[in-house]
């Protein structure tokens, strides 16, 4: 009976760069265990952030199968794992399920993502650049971005897209939200996106679904995508 019941298995991240918690809580225990873990932490171990929860069948089932295959990364008797979080998010949003964390995304733009981070973290720390004319106002959006260490920044000056076009997810929209833009569409202020993907960043961007991996530029105006490609070249040989 208790193999079959529905719960929430979750991932999170912490203070430890790549070391991740992958556990388990009741659908209706869900939001006083990231509570718990989020302001005591677990086993020492502090910062805890949720990162991915997803509400699945058989649930404790679930876990152990993916405790049995991360087991070479996990951290003594814990429930903490020596482990890229984008990998446990892409094994975890191919289950059959409902996505509860977050909730502003689809369970294919979570794997879609995590693919895309993987791939991100190839880019190089930098300063980048992007230009592209929107074809529903005509208007050229151009704006630069500072990556160091995995993290993006909208730098102040940037010139936005303002009109929302088709493909937009909730995500980007509501990180639109957060801006702090005048009238004609400059960013006041740098905006600091966190760890995201080029396109998550277009998207901000141009205020419309892109394939950022074409449109951001190094300083040699290479578009980014030439570091993921190297990146396959490299896993490839």
């Amino acid at each position: 009976m208790q193999e079959n019941s529905k719960g929430i298995i979750y991932v999170m991240s912490s203070a430890v760069p790549g070391l991740i918690k992958i556990g388990k809580t009741g659908v209706a225990n869900y939001e006083q265990r990231m509570y718990n873990l989020e302001h005591n932490g677990y086993r020492n171990v502090t910062a805890l952030k949720r990162v991915f929860a997803i509400e699945v069948e058989s649930y404790d089932e679930k876990e152990k199968l993916l405790h049995t295959i991360f087991e070479k990364s996990r951290v003594s008797d814990t429930e903490m794992f020596a482990l890229d979080v984008n990998i446990a998010i892409k094994l975890l949003s191919s289950f059959e399920g409902k996505v509860i964390f977050p909730k502003t995304e689809t369970k294919e733009e979570v794997f879609e993502e995590a693919v895309e981070s993987s791939q991100s973290k190839s880019i190089p720390n930098g300063i980048y650049h992007f230009q592209k004319k929107k074809k529903s106002d005509n208007k050229t959006v151009k704006a630069s971005a500072k990556i160091l260490n995995g993290k993006w920044t909208l730098l102040k000056g940037s010139i936005l897209g303002m009109t929302e076009d088709r493909g937009t997810t909730k995500k980007s929209r509501a990180t639109r939200e957060l801006l702090s833009l005048d009238e004609s569409g400059k960013l006041l202020e740098d905006f600091e996106l966190g760890e995201c993907t080029p396109s998550f960043a277009g998207a901000v961007v141009m205020n419309q679904s892109i394939n950022g991996w074409d449109d951001w530029y190094n300083e040699k105006n290479e578009p980014v995508d030439i570091y993921r490609k190297n990146n396959e070249q490299e896993t490839e040989e």
